[in-house]
């Protein structure tokens, strides 16, 4: 394999980087992949920290404007943008609190500018009612939560995994989101890099959930020429100014999004609102558009796209184990023991958190006799795998497999022997 020096930032156009774009990164281990297949000869290696990869990925992806406020342990992704995004072309502001961190994103992003924000812990409480703001205008955009220990100040610099379910649900209302969730400093690299594309794409706001351990610690990365990663930018109107509607009807629920200043007018509210975009008290037009937003993520074309699921050594599983992130990396060797010590077991990651892969677990959860389900939490993840246990106990006519939780919340991680021991008889 070759190892060159790529060029930081892209000068090509967007037509050419999608005609060179060789990694796809709806795929596991993007990267990695690609070399494999042979559409990838060229990479770049460095050692990042998570969040550094993070940050890499997200300039290469092409956002070109963060804002944010130093809270440990996402500081680092700070700090990276602010030492690399002026080369990109990109501007940086530090912010006096996390509300107008995410306040100035989602303002330059409606301007036309691909943004994110990064936070932990009581930061990421903060952002909350504007994260909300960001799902109802259905603003692009990438918002990176390391989590902590928890709740309030908790565990400033130390591990924790209870943020899954703020993740989706934190801010109030019914809302679509997206939540993506690496367990490697390569996979914070891409999948950085794919909540752009997503965000993008169905105009809805993606959530980086990482963990401090996954974003401080530092491994070998291979980074691809930027050319090489595949670049999705929001559909923009086409037709007259008059016709534009930012909350229009499309066929596949996604309107066009025009930014600030380039001849289109528009309104962005939080109040429930219509197809202009003004507020609205229409019953029907609530309706439409809260369903709208919801439906846009639930198609099979959006779902494929949205939807990451590792599956290890499933096939003949009697007994899985369900991690993300840090903890996933454990669980993968307590399958491995497992099974040289004669257990079929197995391990299903969701990469992709929320929305949950529903088929892939209902598929498992209709095989297995008995799912773990490791946290750094007091019990989050484990809530969602028991409702599709029972989703798949009425789809296969069967008793619901039995559901162990695996919890710590004393800041240090689950080992593989703690989920060992609930594998092996």
């Amino acid at each position: 394999m070759a190892i060159t020096m790529t060029k930081s930032g892209s000068e090509e156009s967007l037509a050419a980087r999608k005609r060179a774009a060789t990694v796809d990164l709806a795929s596991l281990d993007a990267v990695r992949a690609a070399i494999d297949s042979g559409a990838l000869g060229e990479v770049r290696r460095l050692t990042l920290s998570g969040n550094e990869a993070v940050a890499r990925g997200a300039l290469d992806i092409g956002a070109r404007f963060f804002a944010g406020y130093p809270i440990t342990p996402s500081t680092e992704v700070l700090e990276y943008v602010a030492r690399h995004i002026f080369r990109y072309g990109g501007s940086y502001l530090q912010m006096e609190d996390e509300i107008s961190s995410i306040a100035a994103a989602i303002g330059a992003s409606l301007g036309g500018t691909k943004s994110f924000t990064a936070t932990s812990g009581p930061g990421f409480s903060l952002k909350q009612e504007n994260l909300g703001y960001a799902c109802l205008t259905e603003c692009p955009l990438v918002v990176v939560n390391v989590q902590r220990g928890g709740p309030s100040t908790g565990g400033p610099t130390d591990v924790g995994q209870s943020d899954v379910m703020q993740a989706r649900w934190g801010t109030h209302g019914d809302h679509p989101i997206v939540v993506l969730a690496p367990d490697s400093v390569q996979e914070c690299y891409e999948e950085t890099a794919r909540a752009f594309n997503l965000a993008e794409k169905y105009r809805v706001p993606v959530i980086v959930l990482t963990d401090a351990k996954v974003s401080q610690m530092r491994e070998p990365i291979m980074l691809p020429p930027v050319e090489a990663l595949p670049v999705i930018n929001r559909a923009k109107p086409t037709g007259t100014q008059d016709e534009y509607e930012p909350f229009a009807m499309t066929p596949d629920g996604v309107p066009p999004l025009a930014g600030f200043g380039e001849g289109y007018r528009a309104h962005f509210t939080g109040l429930y609102h219509g197809r202009d975009g003004l507020p609205t008290k229409d019953p029907r037009m609530i309706e439409e558009q809260l369903l709208r937003i919801h439906a846009k993520l639930d198609t099979p074309a959006a779902r494929a796209d949205i939807l990451k699921t590792e599956t290890f050594l499933t096939e003949d599983a009697e007994v899985a184990v369900v991690a993300f992130g840090i903890t996933a990396r454990a669980a993968k060797d307590a399958v491995i023991e497992a099974r040289r010590q004669g257990v079929r077991a197995g391990l299903v990651r969701p990469v992709t958190l929320w929305p949950a892969d529903g088929e892939t677990f209902r598929q498992m959860l209709g095989q297995v006799k008995k799912v773990v389900v490791p946290e750094l939490n007091l019990g989050q993840y484990i809530l969602e795998i028991q409702r599709l246990a029972y989703e798949a106990a009425r789809e296969f006519n069967m008793v619901p497999p039995e559901i162990v939780p695996i919890n710590r919340v004393d800041m240090r991680l689950i080992s593989p022997a703690d989920i060992l021991q609930e594998l092996t008889p």
